[in-house]
């Protein structure tokens, strides 16, 4: 057995100081990427374009673990001095924090920015217990040396879970919506899953939604052009800004991923005559499709859903994906099939006094979000036994 002795650790301040196939290997853990947000060209392109830079507050400190001179493990992570992009919310405990004299930025942050899709983030080569204990090590080593108050893995599969909790980390869960594709062939055959009063609903918005000659597009691969890309940003400057004040990406991001990833993209454009008016994008992971923006600039009924979630089940059933993640929070996604799934994030507290306070909170907060998915799985919309 090698010891850890024998592994030595290194932080970079960008993802184009670590090779795009050390990365991607690490990534893969030799089977491909098979998630989308962690290739090294979605990093680059975020860190490129000026989106995650330390003038946002996302100040990348990449830590590789190498054996000799093969990197064989990988944590991303960012610097941050603010909260904001994750969508997993510390503001109270930041808050509470600084109200007791005590400083909370800046924290290290491992994760997708602007992403909340479950992906791991302890990437080692053969997926080695032992070199992802030692990621964990170092996040903490590198938190005590750059005086940060904390680390947090957001959006991490379970495994990373049972890991850090053995770290001594504290865990947090939460409540996402995700479909599931039972091999159907066609959306009816999903529909057919459904209770009679759902499916009636469904069918009937998907008709409203392009009532008025609308038609859908689906656009991926060589077809996206930088005029797609001009029509969806502007949907999603005018969408974003209504909703949070600043959106995220800049329009130089999206010309980027086009360049560099447009096999695992999908545009889901709806369009009026010659005119696009609405577009969801999504990203192709191996057998999950990741629905992440979407924006428009005329508000027709029951678009959003349609383009959002109608199109995403179509285009998964045709493409044979297992699984539709919608992104972040939406209880109306129950009522269109898409059923509640458990969310992960790992936190390592330095301070004390925060650690037992914030411990504390979690363990209540866990039983409530279990309570909550429970009472969830009754209302979702699918024919009980005997229907």
């Amino acid at each position: 057995m090698t010891s850890a002795a024998e592994l030595t650790i290194s932080v970079h301040p960008d993802a184009v100081s670590i090779s795009a196939a050390d990365w991607n290997r690490l990534a893969s853990n030799g089977a491909g990427v098979a998630n989308p947000f962690l290739d090294h060209a979605f990093f680059l392109a975020l860190e490129q374009s000026g989106c995650a830079t330390g003038r946002t507050g996302w100040q990348p400190q990449h830590i590789v673990i190498r054996r000799g001179d093969c990197p064989v493990g990988l944590m991303p992570m960012f610097l941050k001095s603010h909260s904001m992009g994750e969508y997993v919310f510390d503001h109270a405990w930041a808050d509470a924090f600084e109200r007791a004299g005590g400083r909370y930025y800046p924290k290290l942050q491992s994760s997708v920015p602007f992403t909340p899709a479950t992906a791991p983030k302890l990437l080692a080569a053969d997926g080695s217990i032992e070199t992802r204990m030692a990621l964990l090590g170092a996040a903490e080593a590198l938190a005590d040396r750059l005086g940060a108050s904390s680390v947090h893995a957001t959006f991490v599969p379970g495994e990373e879970e049972t890991l850090a909790r053995e770290a001594g980390w504290l865990v947090r869960h939460d409540t996402q919506f995700h479909w599931t594709n039972e091999e159907f062939g066609t959306f009816e055959d999903f529909l057919g899953t459904l209770q009679s009063r759902k499916r009636k609903a469904i069918r009937r918005e998907r008709r409203d939604a392009l009532i008025e000659g609308i038609e859908v597009e689906w656009v991926t691969g060589s077809d996206l052009t930088e005029t797609h890309w001009d029509a969806f940003f502007d949907f999603y400057m005018d969408t974003g800004s209504r909703k949070w004040g600043r959106p995220y990406l800049n329009r130089e991001f999206f010309s980027r991923i086009s360049e560099t990833m447009a096999d695992r993209i999908l545009l889901v454009m709806a369009k009026d005559g010659t005119d696009y008016i609405a577009g969801a994008l999504n990203f192709i992971g191996n057998d999950t499709l990741y629905g992440r923006n979407w924006g428009a600039i005329r508000d027709v009924p029951f678009l959003h859903f349609e383009l959002c979630y109608y199109q995403a089940i179509d285009f998964a059933i045709a493409r044979g994906l297992k699984r539709v993640e919608a992104g972040a929070q939406g209880e109306h996604k129950l009522a269109r099939g898409y059923a509640p799934a458990k969310t992960r994030s790992i936190h390592h507290i330095a301070h004390p006094g925060l650690r037992r306070a914030v411990a504390d909170y979690l363990e209540e907060e866990r039983r409530a979000v279990a309570r909550h998915s429970e009472a969830l799985e009754t209302y979702t919309p699918f024919r009980k036994s005997g229907d």
